[in-house]
């Protein structure tokens, strides 16, 4: 029977039906008679009932808002496989929509703020986003909210608005509230303190039961919190003094508030038996607060302390539930939005980590945990996603898919790439950390050894491409470390070790040239390496000092800067730098490093005096390394 409703309410605008609207009606009552139930539901989806009914609503015909309520009811069943791959009539419903929600002023309005967060909840937020550029939508959306926000509200407006402009900036990014072009910063200031203020009020004193009840309004506003924090980290937005003032004091009271409530859950002995929606309400408090630690990392040092066993468990369990699921689903070529999959908190709360094992307390509840394993599976994992490699073709398809080119990868596998690589370099941030802070415990860790081992063999693997540069940096300077702590472990005809160290004196040396600058005597950053520098300038820093002291525990490895040709290199290059315009710090970084070459090894100093080591000396006054090959 479905077709035959379908047939009456799509032809509610003709003539004839104007004195038989009750038809239509009932019409309507039937359609969503049906969508009550799962069989109805999955009927009225092979019918296209969610374009049809999207139509009808953007042609303005009677009783759009059944349409409206059908598409909705549809889409927070099937998710964002809803809609397909064209987001044409997705904008132009949202269109529609946000029109009537920025018009009306009556208590429609919130009934449609409602709709459109089930809208923009279940779209494919990826396509959205990159298709939204042009469309109108978003600015009319800003005018709603902004509207009900700044007028004297009760919790029945108020708690619509902050779910919408959650739903808003996670498909839209912050950058959404920013619309006003007199005055950018004003909505985003209010909207945080708005959410920061809400989030004290259903969380301050409040047992963990009572905020599951209200978790869609606070997890509304944590979405909020987070990505206004990151994007404030960003110092893209001009606050004074006295915003940041009023901001700080707002997330600290909302955080207070986070900490409050988790300290007590960690006690608590249901902690272990979560159901679906309280794991998932547990996941979200852990992952904002991260998102705050990362960015004001001395915060509430002693309640953090408290709850952090907990935070590690939660975001550890959330970390494999994720791992299992996607390497489950890995050979589906779908993209299956109907189901949502795992969250892993643990990948956002590297960042914090990173900050955490700092400090002497957190980094032995860190250990305690035995962290550093869990952090060495996940390094594993995101790998194997960075270091793609196509399916290997199974041997009777070979031949006809010789000639093939390489199937291009989708837009969600070059964002997950791209993911896994800022993950790595979280990864390698905290583990430097610990290999620095914990070396005795380091130096004698199996797991450390099998990181090394690890850098060793895949390293060299690496595509020498520049979305890999800051990766292969830190990759590369963390197994320095590992390696001057474990020197002693270290066998000389082990072929992986060469091969590792030859791909990071490519990584230490490509850093500086002269060829690259406007003036023959200037030494610059190279252009490959400039666009990430800020990233890895004191990475870089860090592996030619850690190089020098691997030259003196480990002397052979010194044969590698020779046979590359590195250590000649460097003195060919410095005699072309112009005298006193050398910086400091890279002039001792190289002084330091040959210095040290010359004392594990006698065959350097004849290569670096017939590159004109003499020379360079003089110019860069480099006096230790002068008296090392010319006496005094």
């Amino acid at each position: 029977s479905i077709p035959v409703f379908l047939g009456i309410v799509s032809t509610c605008d003709d003539d004839e039906y104007d004195d038989n609207l009750i038809v239509i009606n009932e019409a309507y009552h039937c359609l969503q008679s049906i969508s009550l139930y799962e069989s109805g539901r999955l009927a009225l989806r092979r019918h296209d009932v969610i374009t049809k009914m999207a139509q009808v609503y953007t042609q303005r015909s009677f009783q759009i808002d059944e349409a409206l309520t059908l598409i909705v009811t549809l889409v927070s069943r099937f998710g964002a496989n809803s809609w397909d791959s064209d987001p044409k009539l997705f904008h132009a419903l949202l269109q529609r929509v946000s029109l009537d929600f920025e018009t009306d002023h009556a208590e429609r309005k919130f009934e449609l703020a409602e709709m459109i967060s089930a809208l923009l909840f279940h779209c494919r937020r990826d396509l959205v986003a990159r298709s939204v550029q042009g469309e109108i939508w978003p600015e009319c959306l800003y005018k709603g909210i902004s509207d009900i926000l700044k007028s004297k509200i009760g919790k029945a407006q108020r708690d619509p608005a902050l779910k919408l402009a959650a739903n808003a900036v996670e498909v839209l990014g912050i950058e959404w509230t920013l619309h006003d072009v007199e005055n950018p910063k004003k909505f985003f200031l209010l909207l945080l303190q708005l959410a920061a203020i809400e989030v004290r009020m259903q969380m301050d004193n409040k047992s963990f039961n009572q905020c599951v009840q209200q978790a869609d309004l606070i997890t509304a506003c944590f979405i909020i919190l987070e990505l206004s924090i990151n994007y404030m980290s960003t110092d893209q937005l001009d606050l004074d003094q006295k915003d940041k003032q009023q901001v700080y004091t707002g997330l600290k009271g909302a955080f207070s508030a986070v900490l409050g409530v988790l300290v007590k859950l960690a006690n608590d002995t249901k902690k272990d038996r979560l159901q679906k929606a309280e794991k998932a309400f547990a996941y979200a408090m852990v992952r904002v607060l991260t998102a705050w630690l990362a960015q004001e990392t001395t915060a509430m040092k002693n309640q953090v302390s408290k709850v952090l066993p907990f935070l590690f468990k939660l975001a550890n369990e959330s970390f494999y539930e994720s791992r299992d699921y996607r390497i489950a689903h890995k050979a589906d070529n779908v993209d299956d939005h109907e189901q949502q999959p795992p969250v892993d908190i643990l990948r956002v709360m590297l960042p914090a980590i990173c900050h955490l094992v700092v400090e002497e307390e957190a980094r032995q509840i860190f250990l305690k945990e035995k962290e550093e394993q869990v952090l060495y599976d996940c390094l594993l994992f995101h790998w194997s996603i960075a270091h793609y490699k196509k399916p290997p073709v199974p041997r009777a398809e070979r031949l006809k898919r010789m000639n093939e080119p390489d199937p291009e990868m989708t837009p969600q596998q070059l964002d997950d790439m791209k993911d896994s690589r800022t993950a790595i370099v979280s990864l390698c941030n905290i583990l430097m950390n610990i290999t620095v802070l914990e070396a005795k415990m380091v130096e004698e860790s199996t797991l450390f050894a099998q990181l090394l081992r690890f850098i060793f063999e895949n390293l060299p693997e690496l595509k020498d491409i520049p979305d890999n540069l800051v990766m292969h940096g830190h990759l590369a300077v963390l197994g320095l470390l590992l390696l001057k702590q474990q020197a002693s472990k270290i066998k000389k005809n082990d072929f992986s070790i060469c091969r590792y160290i030859q791909t990071t004196i490519r990584f230490l040396w490509d850093a500086y040239n002269i060829d690259e600058s406007n003036d023959p005597q200037a030494l610059v950053v190279s252009l490959q390496y400039k666009e990430h520098w800020f990233e890895i300038m004191e990475l870089w820093f860090l592996g030619m000092q850690t190089m020098s002291g691997i030259i003196k525990l480990i002397p052979w490895i010194s044969e590698f800067a020779i046979e590359s040709g590195w250590a000649e290199g460097i003195v060919e290059t410095l005699r072309k730098v112009k005298i006193g315009t050398l910086p400091p710090n890279v002039k001792l970084a190289y002084e330091d490093f040959l210095s040290q070459l010359v004392d594990a090894n006698p065959a350097v100093a004849p290569v670096l005096k017939k590159a004109d080591a003499l020379k360079v000396c003089r110019n860069h006054r480099m006096m230790d390394l002068g008296k090392k090959l010319f006496g005094d």
